[in-house]
């Protein structure tokens, strides 16, 4: 049930923002409506009031606003009402507001959760430099090794960890040149990325490198395995066995792997490095030391005006990343596992609705910016295709014939119906029981 109504809230809120914008421009410009809805037909609730209907369908998959005279094979009375009887500069309003409107909604959403603060790791913003390579993983394969500066991924430069994450996880599957840095020496290697074991929304790749953020401890349990071992708060641990752990997560699953067996842990203590063994407590099938783990970060709090230049700015970066990954799929060099569907939106939207509001609107700030780009791609049937046939029909200074535009129309929808195959596919191929009816996978 909560996966069905956080569905239902976030697509509802996005449609309506969208339809809404479309709805003003026509009312701005003089064109009648005769009906706004949300959800698709059959209609289970309408009302009227003056020359609009305002209903509600029973398929909450997206919505529409109905103008006279909107399309050529309407009945057309020639009245200055009618969509059609508009100039393409005020039929370009109303189709370019419902876009804008997405747009402009992931611009608010993410500069309210942005304004809310937060804590992330220190080494996002920092250089890509290696701190710990995984055994047997496809970067030890390629020769990259602890040290090592990264300075492009498929040719394109990576100045910060989170541009390297983002370069390698858009490309899972693939065989990726990536060029380091080592004693002044740049080098290329090829690097066969591979498919990150977490992958319930999508193929993300790794190459099993990590930055050097090595984990600390916050807090001891009393009694706990760590304090009898003689751990100490801020001691910083480098290995676990051997294995450099670079990060939080890989700490974790290190010493969770051991239960009720000896580990040595690597650790600096007030500058001096030295080893303590410790065996972890069980706890199920996992093993628990009694530590709270902490890793250096930044704190970020924003005043108002910033967290809008942040919203901005990072939905500009995160607009330049969707249309390298729509590049990628038509270059194959993204892999269309990446796209998702209502299915995996539903069962996204219910998992996050369970972390709290803030994190429900960031996701729905993510999907608006996403909804608003993909209704501007100059495909016809959506928004960006009309405006482009109107701008072909202004170069041409003509309007093209019906049967011109529904050839066009065709093209588009026979486009978004391969489109909705695939993310359908996708999202069928997330759902375990119906993967295991898949032989071919």
């Amino acid at each position: 049930m909560t996966t069905f109504l956080s569905f239902a809230f976030v697509l509802g809120v996005l449609v309506f923002v969208h339809e809404l914008g479309h709805f003003l421009a026509a009312k701005r410009v003089g064109i009648k409506v005769l009906k706004f809805q949300l959800g698709f037909n059959p209609t289970i609730v309408s009302f009227r009031r003056g020359d609009t209907e305002y209903g509600i369908g029973a398929l909450p998959l997206g919505g529409y606003v109905k103008m006279a005279g909107e399309n050529p094979d309407d009945t057309r009375t020639g009245k200055s009402d009618e969509f059609l009887s508009k100039t393409k500069w005020e039929r370009f309003q109303v189709l370019i507001m419902g876009p804008a409107m997405n747009l402009g909604l992931a611009v608010i959403l993410l500069a309210a959760v942005l304004y809310q603060g937060a804590e992330v790791p220190a080494y996002e913003e920092q250089p890509p430099v290696i701190g710990a390579v995984i055994r047997d993983s496809p970067a030890a394969a390629a020769g990259i090794q602890a040290g090592d500066r990264v300075l492009t991924v498929g040719g394109r430069a990576v100045d910060t960890w989170e541009d390297f994450f983002i370069a390698i996880g858009t490309r899972p599957n693939r065989d990726v040149p990536v060029t380091i840095l080592r004693d002044g020496v740049e080098s290329t290697r090829q690097v066969a990325v591979a498919v990150a074991r977490e992958r319930k929304y999508g193929d993300i790749g790794e190459i099993g490198v990590l930055p050097k953020a090595n984990p600390y401890i916050r807090a001891l349990n009393p009694g706990s395995p760590a304090e009898k071992a003689g751990l100490k708060v801020k001691d910083i641990i480098e290995a676990v066995n051997g294995e450099a752990v670079a990060v939080t997560t890989q700490l974790q699953e290190a010493i969770a792997k051991h239960p009720e067996e000896t580990i040595t842990l690597t650790i600096v203590r007030d500058g001096v490095r030295q080893t303590v063994s410790a065996t972890p407590a069980r706890d199920g099938d996992s093993g628990r030391l009694g530590i709270q783990i902490g890793q250096e970060s930044r704190i970020i709090e924003p005043g108002l005006f910033e967290a809008m230049r942040m919203s901005v700015e990072r939905n500009i970066q995160m607009s330049g990343l969707i249309f390298q990954t729509l590049g990628g799929l038509i270059t194959r060099e993204t892999s269309p596992r990446q796209l998702m569907g209502p299915v995996a939106i539903a069962q996204l939207s219910g998992e996050t609705a369970q972390l709290g509001w803030i994190a429900l609107f960031a996701l729905m700030a993510n999907i608006s910016l996403n909804l608003g780009l993909l209704n501007l791609m100059p495909i016809p049937v959506l928004d960006g295709g009309h405006i482009a046939i109107m701008a072909l029909e202004g170069v041409a200074r003509r309007d093209f014939s019906i049967k011109v535009k529904e050839k066009m129309l065709l093209a588009g929808f026979v486009m978004l119906m391969m489109l909705m195959v695939t993310v359908i596919y996708n999202d069928l191929t997330r759902i375990s029981w119906i993967e295991r009816l898949m032989p071919w996978r």
